[in-house]
């Protein structure tokens, strides 16, 4: 710990160190304490004792934050129903499923796992940082090496507005169009960020998916689209309907399965299962376009499409 002399005697430096600490989720000891700030044993008492003050005046009960102290490990600790900080165990389940997204350039990567990281106790962060060390180290950034956070965080404001955009858009096979749409909402999958929208100029109103990192140029128009276009999209049921972001009108597809049944409802949660005979299950799912033709042909002779 690297305490200058101007702040071993300042208490309002103590107070906030000690709580962030305890916010942290670490179980503070009044000897290390003491030993750290250079003050008595009963100087951190005191300051303990202004905690749980601030506490109860900060919640109306006991119940939702106070300071107690664990005799086993002979320091305080800070029980909250509804924590500000993660967990060390909340941050690993985090950091693992960040690197595998793979959803950023390494440098926004490493902002965000920095970020994280200050999230666990000190004496629990160096734990963390040397079970995802290799994972970090191996990792490989989607190819279009764009950054993303500010970008997604920008049409996301826009979603909310309900406002018409234009974009330049560049496709699989590198040809580029203007688009003018009705974005409704911004979602992640497979590796990529994507913007759901309807087309502003179209006669059917079914919903088209871009990658968000094949958008350029992106403009405002000034021109707000009405209400029933967002009140008639839901994330979480598009979601549940849709396979590789590919979309299309929806429609139902029955089949037969012999696999594992758990893959198949986790991959396609709109699956309803009709009757089961010997292990092989009939199965009907809706979703919207070719997505689900596509999975589906990807399980070889387990999938029998009826």
């Amino acid at each position: 710990m690297n305490l200058s002399l101007d702040y071993k005697g300042n208490k309002g430096f103590r107070l906030l160190n000690i709580y962030e600490r305890l916010n942290k989720g670490e179980v503070v000891c009044k000897e290390e304490l003491a030993r750290d700030f250079g003050v008595s044993l009963k100087t951190i008492q005191r300051d303990i004792d202004d905690l749980r003050a601030y506490l109860t005046e900060a919640h109306f009960t006991e119940i939702e934050a106070t300071i107690k102290y664990d005799k086993a490990k002979n320091g305080y600790y800070l029980v909250r129903l509804e924590r500000e900080w993660f967990t060390n165990e909340e941050v690993l389940a985090l950091a693992k499923i960040l690197l595998e997204s793979r959803a950023f350039r390494k440098d926004e990567l490493s902002e965000l796992m920095k970020k994280l990281l200050m999230q666990t106790s000190d004496k629990d962060r160096k734990t963390v940082e040397d079970i995802i060390h290799g994972e970090y180290m191996s990792y490989i950034p989607p190819r279009h090496n764009k950054r993303l956070l500010s970008l997604v965080w920008n049409l996301s404001a826009i979603v909310k507005s309900h406002k018409i955009i234009t974009f330049s858009y560049t496709r699989q096979d590198g040809k580029k169009s203007v688009k003018k749409v009705k974005p409704v909402a911004i979602m992640f999958s497979e590796f990529y960020f994507y913007l759901i929208a309807y087309m502003a100029e179209a006669d059917k109103d079914f919903l088209i998916v871009f990658r968000i990192d094949r958008m350029e140029d992106i403009k405002e128009t000034g021109e707000i689209f009405s209400v029933p276009y967002k009140d008639k999209f839901n994330d979480g049921e598009f979601r549940k309907r849709v396979q590789f972001m590919y979309t299309g009108e929806l429609k139902t597809v029955t089949f037969e399965y012999s696999g594992v049944l758990e893959a198949i409802l986790d991959r396609i949660p709109t699956c309803k299962i009709l009757k089961e005979e010997k292990g092989v299950y009939t199965i009907r799912a809706e979703a919207y376009g070719d997505g689900i033709d596509m999975w589906l042909r990807s399980q070889g002779d387990k999938v029998k499409i009826l």
